[in-house]
């Protein structure tokens, strides 16, 4: 289970990752977002993410906080992208500039990539509303899950080249 701010690189990490173990990648912006940036409703959304959390073994990039718990229950392992703001701003910019209307390969039909202030604003803040109850929820795993987290690239980096991924079952 991948998790961090837009823009840290959960969609790039898991994609090097499913390459690496050959475990079914699930980008759960491919399975909210409907046409035009159309939102699943709660409901349906919750019996979607339950039923890709179910499957045997996956690597599931994406953060939709109302679904994390059925997710951090059946992962072996969860990696948290605890990436600066800056760096995800950039990023971000960097992938609308290149992807502006178009669609992004992890991303669904019918939503090509735009400039959305709301957006910005959602990447601005993740860390000051997010990262210290995440960090908290993701301690109280330690023992039970194998919790990685990593402030920068050479850190994800160091863990794809170091790591001997056949005792991963899923992310």
């Amino acid at each position: 289970m991948i998790l961090g701010c837009c823009g840290a690189g959960k969609s790039t990490l898991s994609k090097k990752l499913s390459r690496l173990t050959n475990l079914e990648l699930i980008h759960l912006d491919q399975h909210y977002w409907h046409p035009n940036w159309i939102e699943t409703p709660t409901v349906e959304w919750t019996k979607i993410v339950n039923q890709l959390a179910a499957k045997p073994k996956w690597i599931i990039d994406g953060n939709y906080g109302g679904t994390v718990d059925s997710r951090l229950a059946r992962a072996d392992t969860i990696i948290y992208l605890d990436f600066s703001t800056i760096k995800c701003l950039w990023r971000i910019t960097k992938r609308i500039w290149k992807y502006h209307g178009q669609k992004r390969p992890d991303m669904p039909e019918g939503c090509n990539e735009r400039f959305d202030l709301e957006f910005y604003h959602y990447v601005a803040t993740f860390n000051i509303r997010k990262r210290k109850k995440t960090l908290q929820e993701l301690d109280a795993l330690k023992g039970t899950k194998s919790i990685l987290i990593f402030k920068n690239d050479k850190e994800v980096s160091d863990f794809l080249t170091k790591t001997n991924f056949k005792e991963y079952s899923s992310f």
